[in-house]
């Protein structure tokens, strides 16, 4: 089976050990995943294969993407993304993948997008100090100093106030603390990012 499978983050909780701790976790409901597409290296230069994830009106796709669909014999879906494989003919279209291609005391990396947050100041964005809030300071949550007068211009990466949020962040090395094969729930140790309803990705740990 691929060693990586879609899923919507359903929110945090925690699960008690025989001994009473708490650990904190958060619930994935990863799956299940329908294979559309599969990928060879003599077509397409590299072998993997395509699932789909999630839910969504058939009448609210075009008509190329239904056409994706139809041609592999399996209902529209939301979300697709691709996963390298190293043997594309084990795998056919419409084969489904549920959370139990993964088990407890396995480490994962989960890939999700992080909450959006608008337009921040750089002391929201970036972790700066603020001055003090008396009133002869004259200043207090401004980016100070934008660098030296002789260019006059500002530097390239210069951190300054902008958009914040809505960024592709993978956090590595989380822990399965427990899968539940009949409602397709995986719970992780830890925080992932991403709103609840948010769409994750879960593969193997890239770390030891």
């Amino acid at each position: 089976m691929p060693r990586g499978i879609l899923g919507k983050k359903i929110g945090m909780s925690q699960i008690f050990t025989d001994v009473g701790l708490a650990i904190p976790v958060t619930v994935i409901e990863a799956g299940p995943c329908i294979v559309v597409q599969i990928k060879t290296a003599a077509k397409d230069g590299y072998n993997a294969i395509q699932i789909g994830f999630g839910q969504k009106r058939e009448r609210l796709f075009s008509k190329p993407l239904a056409g994706h669909f139809s041609r592999a014999g399996v209902r529209p879906l939301r979300f697709l993304r691709e996963f390298i494989v190293e043997d594309p003919g084990a795998y056919q279209a419409g084969q489904e993948i549920k959370a139990d291609i993964f088990a407890p005391g396995e480490k994962v990396d989960v890939v999700g997008t992080t909450k959006g947050k608008g337009f921040a100041g750089t002391i929201k964005r970036h972790g700066f100090h603020r001055g003090p809030m008396s009133h002869g300071s004259k200043y207090h949550r401004g980016p100070g100093s934008l660098g030296a007068k002789g260019p006059a211009r500002v530097y390239k990466g210069r951190k300054l106030p902008g958009h914040l949020g809505t960024e592709r962040v993978t956090v590595q090395n989380l822990e399965i603390i427990k899968v539940d094969a009949d409602r397709n729930l995986i719970a992780v140790r830890g925080a992932i990012p991403g709103p609840k309803g948010g769409l994750v990705l879960i593969k193997p740990s890239t770390r030891s």
